[in-house]
């Protein structure tokens, strides 16, 4: 099974990420995690990206706050998925990452969650990894079909209750 790389711009935004590991360890997807600023640490961003397809990862998910360059710059140096999460800061609520990362040039591409969106970051790299493996794909399906199942549940709750 290919990794998923999980980096931040700062160790500030690990609260953040935490939530996209939880959700990999759930579904038993292999992930590393990393601080690589796009602005402190350049090349070393660049590095990692440029090799990342070579050493086993499908899918790279990048968090950063405020300016928010860091999935770009990853994305600039591989053709591998990248998933941006802008992280909320105190300056603009996450507004400013948010724009930063979404807003790519025609040809780098950056997937972009919603401001602190981790976990549904972490559910596309696990749907771009299901594309090739099957056991990853039926647990996908599965939790897909139990959140269906609790949303109608409530649903026949409140109608029972509401509905005359």
């Amino acid at each position: 099974m290919k990794k998923v790389a999980v980096i931040m711009g700062s160790d500030s935004d690990l609260p953040v990420v935490e939530k996209a590991m939880k959700t990999l360890d759930d579904y038993g997807v292999p992930y590393e995690v990393h601080v690589f600023s796009a602005h402190r640490t350049p090349v070393q961003a660049r590095d990692f990206a440029l090799n990342a397809r070579a050493n086993g990862f499908g899918a790279l998910i990048c968090a950063a706050g405020k300016a928010a360059h860091l999935a770009g710059a990853i994305a600039a140096n591989t053709t591998l998925p990248v998933i941006g999460i802008p992280v909320k800061s105190s300056t603009l609520d996450g507004l400013d990452a948010l724009l930063s990362t979404v807003q790519m040039p025609s040809g780098i591409p950056v997937a972009t969650v919603a401001i602190d969106g981790a976990a549904n970051a972490a559910l596309l790299a696990i749907e771009i990894i299901a594309v090739t493996d099957e056991a990853l794909a039926k647990k996908l399906d599965d939790e897909r079909a139990k959140n269906a199942e609790n949303v109608l549940a409530k649903d026949k709750a409140i109608a029972e209750k509401y509905n005359k």
